[in-house]
């Protein structure tokens, strides 16, 4: 279940990257929207935050303690038993890898499972992204 505010209507989204420059920038521009924002800088650990805080959104980075965490993260949160009450989340990934998983990997039947609902590439266009997280939000 999201972990929306009820009383307030808060929509809390968890920020998984490993900048802490970038975060620090996501975190700010999404507080000043309204949003509550969660931080984590490696899978591991956004995917303990996803259980303890139930965001209603994930933005993830592609590269952190690996060159394809990202991928892994977005898999597992879709498609592990042990994450099923998450399956749901919305996904955008934002990454300085300019081709999605669809362009990276054409051939690779397994890119459904890594493939998040939004690819955005770093730098982002913050008035473009903000639209995108909230049409995600109120969908």
């Amino acid at each position: 279940m999201p972990a929306t505010d009820a009383r307030s209507g808060t929509k809390t989204i968890l920020v998984i990257d490993d900048d802490p420059d970038f975060t620090a920038a996501i975190r700010s521009v999404l507080e000043h929207e309204g949003y509550a924002v969660v931080e984590a800088r490696s899978g591991a650990e956004g995917l303990e935050k996803l259980r303890a805080h139930e965001p209603d959104l994930v933005v993830l980075d592609v590269m952190m303690e690996s060159s394809t965490e990202g991928y892994g993260v977005s898999e597992t949160i879709k498609y592990s038993e042990q994450y099923r009450a998450f399956d749901s989340t919305p996904i955008i990934m934002v990454s300085s890898i300019h081709e999605s998983p669809d362009e990276r990997y054409p051939r690779a039947p397994e890119v459904d499972m890594i493939r998040p609902d939004r690819y955005l590439t770093k730098p982002l266009d913050i008035p473009a992204f903000l639209e995108i997280v909230r049409k995600t939000l109120h969908r």
